[in-house]
């Protein structure tokens, strides 16, 4: 099995599909490193040799492409700033909400978490208004 940039890619698919499992490469990267390394992208991962899985690792790196823990690192130093300098987008970052204008009335979802049902007779008046009927 093929393993670049720490990543065990799948076997059985085609290697421009397998480099897509690298956090930082999609599809045209893919091709563009698999031109580069001379290696055609039907082949499977499991014919690489490793001097092909070599001259694919070898591609990453000489274009300077930023991939897995790198990339990670360098995108939440980028929302660690817009957090430091109090930034719009940085305090929407900060309150868990949507970044990028997307509307909060309602399909905020994936950012404000799982809907909560309202529980009848919780709040702090109903509570006040039991506390007064027991005595």
């Amino acid at each position: 099995m093929a393993r670049i940039a720490g990543i065990e890619l799948p076997a059985e698919k085609k290697i421009e599909i397998s480099l897509t499992y690298i956090k930082g490469i999609g599809r045209n990267l893919a091709r563009k490193l698999l031109v580069e390394a001379d290696i055609t992208g039907v082949t499977k991962t499991k014919d690489l040799t490793e001097a092909q899985i070599g001259k694919i690792r070898e591609a990453i790196e000489k274009g300077g492409h930023r991939v897995e823990g790198e990339l990670a690192a360098q995108i939440a130093m980028n929302i660690k700033r817009l957090k430091e300098i109090g930034s719009y987008r940085g305090l929407r970052h900060e309150r868990g909400l949507p970044v990028r204008g997307q509307r909060t009335r309602t399909n905020a979802r994936t950012r404000r978490g799982r809907r909560r049902a309202t529980v009848a007779g919780t709040s702090r008046a109903a509570i006040a208004a039991k506390e007064t009927e027991k005595t």
